[in-house]
């Protein structure tokens, strides 16, 4: 950092005026005016001076790494109450998700990709569980200033709100057991977050705002800005810290950039009401509050104490969550009654493997000339000591059927059809985007790719759509596949995935970005793309759904005469001889509904494919499907069908699945009653449960 802006930061922060430091010294104000404007540069002796005068050591002048000692220290600034009265019981923004670190993963990792900055080289990203107890966790605290803290957390969980329960459950957590789990995301070759502590900028969008996404590249996952809030929906203390390195210069620096973000509903503590959100900095001189805290320049010292160390000068961010916790872990210690460990890293560990394998296995695949988009590894610490072993995710291990189709796509290694063992056929589809402003409409032609289907993959004769970023929006069920298909594994690349010398790829990245709600889960009506395109422009992505089964069809489906000699050899095989002795068969329990493809026609209503999983001696239930509106609290409203048909193995009595004597699996097709709809369609989800009672009607 320059000695002049670091200078007028030292003076900010000490609350001197230049006046006063040139008089400590004896000098003018105008030679030190000099200084700052880097006109010109104090002598040695000179320098001398000024360490006294700001109360700081030759080697801080020096460097320049930090600041002085003089500097106001790093504290906590509660928001006041509003002047109104008003009150906010949490951020809603950190509700649109779960608490689950495989949401987390998904969110973070994506925004990173997002921020990738040299497009040359994949975006590194490490998460890190570490575990604190003992004398460890009791540094950590005096270090984060808990005892200012606790007043606010105690007032807080005191609320019979749901973010005071979480908050409670927390604090008892890390008292009784002298516990709390840190976790730490790094991200290398990022962006890092560049910009002002309030005006507009990477930093702002982040630790001041919400519902500012700040997505600049092409091919950007996020639209909403609402991924950012699953960092503190996994704090149950609704905590996080984050120490910057930037890839430009802020008050001329880039390195260890540190802030604090904490998120309270609203409390009163001893008297004086408190809005909710806290930041955790130096106090801001030039702020009408004196105690606004804003970002400060931390030494190396001062990083590794808050647990926020990097490993190097690249640019990136590192978040910690402190207290994280995870749902999803909660459900499968009940379910094994293991409650007490609920929250263990080693299965916190796990789960984060296994989503970063999910969801980002493309973006991890590398061909042709082009490295990978993104490396992901996984490590977990207890005080320190490394207890499970940092590794990489690798994306032929955990999808090896996917990650040979891409690779083949990015080598340039696809087939027309599939005649061998792991070949990788290649058709495209066509979306149609609608034009905006005045353009006309753009065919798009996205990628279909198909290969064999590698045992223990998850489930088989699926297709994952993605666009440009690569991440997994979808995974859906193929219907109509001819009896005896051979398992696969298909891939839809629309937009910028398709590559870049795809028609229309900007276009149709753009359409589906606008497709997509904030989950990233799927593609369908949502309100920006009304606004953007038309309310009618969602029925182009049902066209591409419906284009690419049939496209998938065609690329598995089997020549006629090879079918005919395998289901001659198989019947031979099959053939018994001698008597046949029937024996009883007993339920192993009801019919469950495996699959369901759902569509909205062009007349608003809901048109789904469900595909009915029978145990054995399952088919002598009746299951009735029934539809129902998706709601976030409540009960359920139910839709009546306008029409509902067998499709395979079953047929449709009153309302009731009737399935074939013997078969293992039945599928229905069924159109909802525009009339049932509460709202429309476009503007709502849809549950579709199966009733049953065994041997009659539901």
């Amino acid at each position: 950092m320059d000695f002049g802006p670091w200078l007028a930061r030292q003076l900010k922060q000490s609350k001197m005026s230049q006046a006063d430091l040139a008089q400590e010294i004896g000098l003018t104000r105008a030679a030190v005016s000099a200084w700052i404007t880097g006109r010109a540069t104090p002598r040695e002796e000179t320098i001398v001076k000024i360490a006294e005068a700001l109360g700081t050591d030759l080697g801080t002048i020096h460097t320049r790494t930090a600041d002085t000692l003089a500097g106001l220290p790093v504290s906590w600034y509660h928001r006041p109450g509003y002047a109104d009265g008003g009150r906010e019981f949490g951020n809603a923004a950190a509700f649109a998700f779960r608490a689950d670190v495989g949401v987390l993963a998904r969110e973070a990792t994506q925004n990173s990709l997002d921020e990738r900055l040299d497009l040359d080289r994949p975006v590194r990203v490490r998460y890190t569980l570490h575990e604190l107890t003992g004398k460890f966790l009791a540094r950590f605290k005096d270090e984060i200033r808990w005892d200012d803290l606790l007043p606010h957390y105690r007032a807080a969980s005191a609320q019979d709100q749901k973010v005071g329960r979480t908050i409670a459950a927390g604090l008892r957590d890390m008292h009784e057991r002298d516990r709390l789990v840190l976790l730490r995301i790094d991200d290398y070759n990022a962006s890092g977050l560049t910009g002002d502590d309030y005006e507009t900028g990477r930093f702002a969008a982040v630790v001041r705002r919400q519902l500012d996404s700040h997505k600049s590249v092409r091919g950007a996952g996020g639209s909403y800005g609402l991924g950012k809030a699953t960092l503190w929906a996994t704090s149950r203390l609704g905590l996080v810290l984050m120490n910057s390195t930037l890839s430009e210069p802020h008050e001329g620096r880039t390195e260890r950039r540190l802030i604090g973000r904490l998120d309270l509903p609203w409390r009163e503590v001893d008297g004086t009401p408190w809005a909710g959100p806290a930041w955790f900095g130096r106090p801001d001189p030039d702020a009408d509050d004196a105690n606004v805290a804003r970002s400060w320049w931390a030494d190396e010292g001062g990083a590794e104490r808050l647990h926020l160390s990097r490993e190097s000068a690249e640019p990136g961010t590192s978040f910690l969550i402190v207290g994280a916790h995870d749902v999803a872990s909660l459900a499968d210690a009940t379910e094994n009654g293991d409650v007490e460990d609920s929250d263990s890293v080693h299965r916190m560990h796990h789960r984060l493997r296994e989503a970063l394998g999910r969801n980002f296995w493309a973006a991890m695949t590398g061909g042709g000339t082009g490295q990978p988009l993104l490396e992901a590894s996984v490590r977990t610490l207890r005080n320190g000591e490394e207890i499970i072993a940092e590794a990489r995710v690798d994306p032929r291990d955990t999808q090896p059927s996917r990650t040979r189709a891409l690779q083949a796509f990015l080598d340039g290694t696809t087939v027309e059809r599939l005649t061998e063992s792991g070949q990788v056929a290649m058709t495209t589809v066509p979306l149609v985007v609608p034009g905006r402003g005045g353009r006309s409409d753009g065919e798009h032609r996205a990628v279909v790719l198909v290969t064999e289907a590698a045992d223990g993959e998850g489930k088989p004769n699926r297709v994952t759509t993605m666009r440009g970023n690569r991440m997994t929006v979808r995974i859906g069920w193929v219907p109509n596949l001819p009896v005896g298909t051979n398992l696969f594994q298909a891939v839809l690349l629309a937009g910028r995935a398709a590559g870049d010398d795809a028609p229309f790829a900007d276009e149709a990245e753009a359409f589906l970005r606008a497709a997509e709600p904030p989950e990233h889960d799927k593609w369908g009506q949502t309100e920006e793309l009304r606004m953007l395109y038309s309310p009618s422009a969602y029925r182009r992505i049902g066209a591409l759904t419906t284009e690419t089964n049939k496209a998938v069809r065609d690329l598995v489906a089997l020549p006629a005469k090879k079918r005919k000699g395998g289901s001659e050899r198989l019947r031979k095989r099959l053939a018994v001889g001698g008597r046949k002795v029937a024996r009883p068969v007993t339920a192993l329990g009801p019919p469950t509904l495996e699959e369901l493809d759902a569509q909205i026609d062009g007349d608003g209503a809901w048109c789904v494919t469900g595909e009915i999983k029978v145990p054995l001696g399952g088919d002598s239930w009746r299951p009735v499907p029934v539809a129902k509106l998706e709601v976030r609290s409540g009960p359920r409203p139910v839709l009546g069908w306008s029409e509902l048909v067998a499709v395979h193995n079953c047929e449709v009595v009153d309302g009731a699945i009737h399935i074939a004597p013997g078969a293992r699996s039945a599928t229905f097709r069924g159109t909802t009653d525009v009339s049932t709809h509460p709202v429309r369609a476009v503007f709502s989800g849809l549950v579709v449960e199966l009733r049953t009672d065994k041997g009659g009607q539901a």
